[in-house]
């Protein structure tokens, strides 16, 4: 993977060569979280948030509610497809991250939108490492996700569901 990175294959923005393992990249929790505030998401509907910097003393993730952070990298390739997952020591905290989105097609460098549940009350950290980024070789002829009609093609920050766009539009 460095050396994609120094041939411009592939996008890691910060990137820190200590946190590239054998196989993945250690990625870091952005500084904004939204909390989204309903006690009912309606697919039909876009979700009510609010939205708040995660303060360096941290801010503590409480059971029951939906959070949409932020990853600290902006990630992508037009050579490869990303997969982003939580990693262990997240999941030993009981976060559960980004477990319905992971993959990253190609052609989308972007700051990922995490989805983030917690088990128990749990205190975050801007910064902090989250989970692991994998990029992965496609098979086939290669087709950019910028050249996609793809709803979330121009995503810049933290993106609630757009559902309900297909839902109004008519597309079920």
């Amino acid at each position: 993977m460095a050396a994609a990175v120094q041939a411009g294959e592939t996008t890691i923005d910060p990137y820190e060569p200590s946190r590239l393992s054998p196989n993945p990249y250690d990625w870091r929790l952005g500084d904004t979280i939204r909390i989204c505030d309903s006690d009912v998401l309606d697919a039909a509907a876009p979700t009510a948030y609010t939205e708040q910097p995660i303060p360096n003393a941290g801010l503590v993730l409480r059971p029951g509610l939906l959070y949409l952070g932020i990853t600290l990298e902006r990630t992508g390739s037009e050579t490869y497809a990303q997969m982003l997952n939580g990693d262990r020591t997240t999941g030993s905290l009981g976060v559960w991250v980004h477990v319905s989105a992971p993959l990253g097609h190609q052609g989308h460098a972007i700051r990922w939108t995490l989805e983030m549940r917690v088990a128990r009350p749990v205190r975050v950290y801007p910064g902090m490492t989250f989970g692991k980024l994998l990029f992965l070789t496609p098979f086939g002829a290669p087709a950019s996700y910028q050249q996609q009609p793809a709803k979330y093609a121009a995503t810049d920050g933290i993106d609630i569901s757009r559902l309900y766009e297909e839902i109004r539009g008519g597309v079920r």
